[in-house]
């Protein structure tokens, strides 16, 4: 049988204490705590995994081979962060440049170009407008639109990266109009060079103006039926032909980190460390938190930094793009 207790008495009174109770003992007793919590540490797995390097210097430089493909008739580029560049060599891609062999005018021309970003639907070029750029595509998709059925625009090409616009214009003497609308279907990173700039540098350098005449008063070349460019085949080698030399060319300018620091100042009174040291030491605890914190900052930085980190630097060719616009690409880091 079972009774409950009941503080007050059958008269309504109520008992005496005759024992200490359990709240004013509570005060003695030696309570099990546990260390400080943090809802904000993660796993922290990509630190763990990626190969460290020790850097006894502030400025980490990488030097690499000299990449970039001719002939292919796409114009590549290399990125630094968030910033595209495009790779002054590559200009030879475009009709009007190929065979140009000045490397340091192509290098001068390449500083002109300037970035831009495009959301998706914006417009690039819009028909009837002055040609008076040339635009190289440097990410996403880009919809060249020409009139339809209906009085409604139907899309002629689409264009990706390694592409360009406005060449043609650019190689008339006098400036024309732009005879297609181009559209960007997803985020699109161009670079774009006014045709001022390219008369500029015309206007300085001897060598690329003498060349961009004889481009302008050179006959087309032979096609076939087709428009495609007439094949000469010659057949049967005689004799010694003479065998290629070749070398490992560098980057004439490597990219170069400046080291980023994570720090803060943590501050613990003497009043705190001297008198609530005990069971856990204050200052081992407040800094353990920290370090988390900063811990936490390095992997966040690592990944979306637009100068050093992951997502800013994938290259150009490992980003998947949407087969829409709804969403914005996603690079691909494998």
């Amino acid at each position: 049988m079972t009774t409950s207790v009941n503080p007050l008495s059958e008269a309504g009174n109520p008992q005496s204490q005759l024992s200490l109770g359990t709240s004013a003992a509570r005060n003695l007793a030696t309570t099990t705590k546990t260390v400080p919590q943090m809802q904000g540490i993660t796993s922290r797995w990509l630190l763990r995994l990626l190969p460290w390097v020790q850097v006894s210097g502030g400025t980490y430089r990488v030097n690499r081979r000299l990449t970039h493909t001719l002939g292919d008739g796409r114009v590549e580029f290399v990125s630094t962060g968030a910033e595209i560049r495009v790779i002054p060599v590559e200009l030879r891609e475009l009709p009007l440049l190929r065979g140009f062999e000045e490397s340091s005018v192509l290098e001068s021309l390449a500083d002109r170009f300037r970035q831009r970003e495009l959301a998706p639907g914006e417009l690039l070029v819009e028909a009837g407008r002055p040609a008076d750029e040339l635009v190289l595509i440097a990410h996403g998709k880009v919809e060249r639109l020409g009139p339809g059925a209906y009085d409604r625009p139907t899309v002629l090409d689409t264009l990706t990266g390694g592409d360009h616009l406005g060449e043609p214009e650019l190689t008339a003497a006098e400036p024309g109009l732009w005879e297609f609308t181009a559209r960007a279907a997803t985020s699109v990173t161009v670079l774009t060079l006014p045709r001022s700039e390219f008369e500029a540098q015309m206007a300085g350098s001897r060598e690329l103006r003498g060349h961009v005449e004889g481009v302008r008063s050179a006959p087309r070349p032979a096609q076939n039926a087709h428009g495609e460019a007439a094949i000469e085949v010659a057949s049967g080698h005689a004799g010694e032909p003479t065998l290629p030399g070749v070398f490992a060319d560098y980057e004439s300018t490597p990219r170069e980190y400046e080291l980023s620091v994570a720090q803060t100042v943590l501050r613990v009174h003497t009043r705190v460390a001297d008198l609530y040291n005990d069971p856990m030491n204050q200052v081992e605890q407040q800094l353990r938190l920290t370090i988390e914190a900063l811990r936490e900052r390095q992997e966040h930085e690592l990944v979306n930094n637009r100068e050093f980190g992951l997502l800013h630097n994938a290259d150009l060719s490992q980003r998947i793009p949407t087969r829409s616009s709804h969403r914005e690409e996603m690079p691909c880091i494998c």
